[in-house]
């Protein structure tokens, strides 16, 4: 049974319905394989399918029963009968199960301990990191190609103006028309990286980003923060120096808010603790780093003094 190819399986499995029904003779291995793949079939599929299906075919059967002039048939007649009802029952089964399959269920993708790498319909390729998980719905694709990721994975998305390519990963989502890209989430943090083309990041109660080659987007592990760094190389050197393109915080805790702004500019933050709880919405995009602080200062309502690489609010 492991080597056989889909449709091979499909055909196996009715042939032995199909003998069970017409009471011809099956072997005690047949009936073995036949419970075997009766019983893989129903745990991969969800309550729910399973109800409808039986409401399905109940709702089918239904006719033969109400024309109550059967019971005066003979016996053959009875036999011919619940023949073609249990036909009935084990095509609308069997053939919901292999609807469901081709049609309906999704196809799921993990990296177990290695790299796996994914050929999607459209000509994708998704490159699994170890851990990870793609979904994609049979449907795919569609106007829209829309996948699920868990984890982190490399797309390298075929070229589409029509066709926009998603990425729903944990709380935010990442568009393209074609590029390759990178989608990293460890906890809270959440990062795309740009290697290629043009991206869109979505993520909730920040405004929506849009990337170029060589830079990254960032939350830095933040509910409703998004930040753009880009690696663009310096021409002396040729090394990847990150800088702090864009920088957006929404109701987000002062405490948190003073974190980043020391991390990325390399500057202590020295600010009364009855503050540290106070949620601030601020945009310090394009300000230098003495810029910034004064307008993080004016928003709490306090005044800066600079000391060196410290500033001081109070």
């Amino acid at each position: 049974m492991k080597n056989l190819q889909y449709k091979e399986i499909q055909a196996f499995v009715f042939r032995l319905w199909e003998r069970e029904v017409t009471e011809e003779k099956i072997s005690k291995k047949e009936k073995e394989l036949l419970e075997q793949w009766k019983t893989s079939v129903e745990k991969k599929l969800d309550k729910k399918y399973i109800t409808e299906s039986k409401e399905r075919v109940l709702f089918s059967l239904e006719p033969y029963f109400e024309s109550t002039h059967i019971l005066h048939h003979s016996t053959p007649f009875k036999k011919y009968f619940f023949r073609i009802a249990a036909a009935v029952i084990l095509l609308f089964t069997v053939g919901g199960f292999f609807t469901y399959y081709s049609f309906f269920k999704v196809d799921i993708y993990i990296a177990e301990s290695g790299n796996q790498k994914v050929r999607l319909a459209d000509g994708s390729v998704v490159v699994l990191l170890p851990g990870s998980q793609l979904t994609v719905e049979k449907s795919f694709p569609q106007d829209t190609r829309i996948v699920d990721l868990k984890g982190n994975a490399i797309f390298r998305v075929k070229k589409s103006k029509k066709h926009p390519f998603i990425v729903k990963a944990d709380g935010f989502s990442t568009k393209v028309l074609g590029t390759v890209f990178k989608i990293t989430q460890t906890g809270n943090n959440k990062t795309v990286d740009l290697y290629e083309g043009k991206v869109a990041v979505s993520y909730a109660g920040t405004p929506i980003t849009f990337l170029k080659p060589h830079q990254k987007w960032t939350n830095f592990g933040i509910p409703r923060t998004a930040a753009v760094i880009s690696y663009e190389k310096e021409k002396t050197s040729y090394e990847s120096l990150p800088s702090l393109l864009s920088l957006s915080f929404n109701d987000v805790k002062l405490k948190e808010v003073a974190e980043v702004l020391q991390k990325n500019y390399s500057i202590s933050i020295i600010y009364p603790k009855e503050f540290a709880e106070k949620k601030i919405t601020a945009d310090f995009t394009g300000g230098t780093t003495d810029e910034n602080i004064d307008a993080l200062a004016f928003i709490l309502g306090l005044e800066v003094q600079k000391e060196k690489q410290t500033y001081i609010l109070k």
